[in-house]
């Protein structure tokens, strides 16, 4: 199993005082909101060797690990674009949304910000990195990534009384056989991605 390396932040925390990993969760389910993760760190101390890119976690080792890195890290903030605003502004910009609304939930601002591949940009005084596997290669985007992911996996399990129908405590918004057949049977809530959706036209 592939860890992410701490090198990166390692060197650049030689520099700066305060850096910051970003990464989205949901960009490709069909239903519910995207949602960003930001993690800020300031030293080497931060670091937790078992953090890695979240969708090779098991669902225990990333709450716990969730939870490890929001007690450790000295800021961290979590931002989510509803399906209406990705519907009316698009994935991509809808994503740059979540990303800005985490970023303006830090308590202390970063000089550097990583972030994983080309999905999105915000706009940033510091100067910004972006990654290709970001998130399996680079310690701060894992962390932020783990941490989205934890957080939007529970806010759409808590959904699910709401509309049982749909299997989301099991499939988290995403796409598989049994949600397809629910839409098809059941049509779209006012959650569901509407621009999501054309096979059910």
């Amino acid at each position: 199993m592939k860890y992410p390396s701490f090198f990166l932040e390692y060197h650049a925390l030689q520099i700066h005082s305060a850096i910051a990993g970003v990464d989205e969760v949901g960009r490709g389910c069909l239903f519910g909101p995207v949602v960003a993760g930001i993690v800020v760190l300031t030293n080497e101390k931060q670091y937790i060797p078992q953090v890695r890119d979240s969708k090779t976690l098991s669902e225990l080792q990333r709450t716990i690990l969730s939870s490890q890195i929001k007690e450790t890290v000295p800021a961290f903030g979590l931002g989510e674009a509803s399906a209406t605003e990705i519907d009316t502004f698009g994935i991509r910009k809808a994503t740059q949304l979540a990303m800005m609304r985490a970023y303006w939930q830090l308590s202390l601002q970063p000089e550097v910000l990583l972030m994983d591949g080309e999905k999105a940009t915000i706009p940033f005084l510091g100067k910004t990195f972006q990654f290709t596997k970001g998130d399996l290669n680079h310690y701060s985007i894992a962390a932020a990534s783990v941490i989205a992911k934890v957080y939007r996996d529970n806010l759409i399990s808590s959904m699910s009384e709401e509309f049982p129908e749909y299997s989301l405590s099991s499939n988290k918004g995403y796409g598989t056989a049994a949600h397809m057949k629910a839409l098809r049977e059941h049509g779209a809530t006012p959650l569901h991605r509407k621009s999501f959706l054309s096979f059910l036209s």
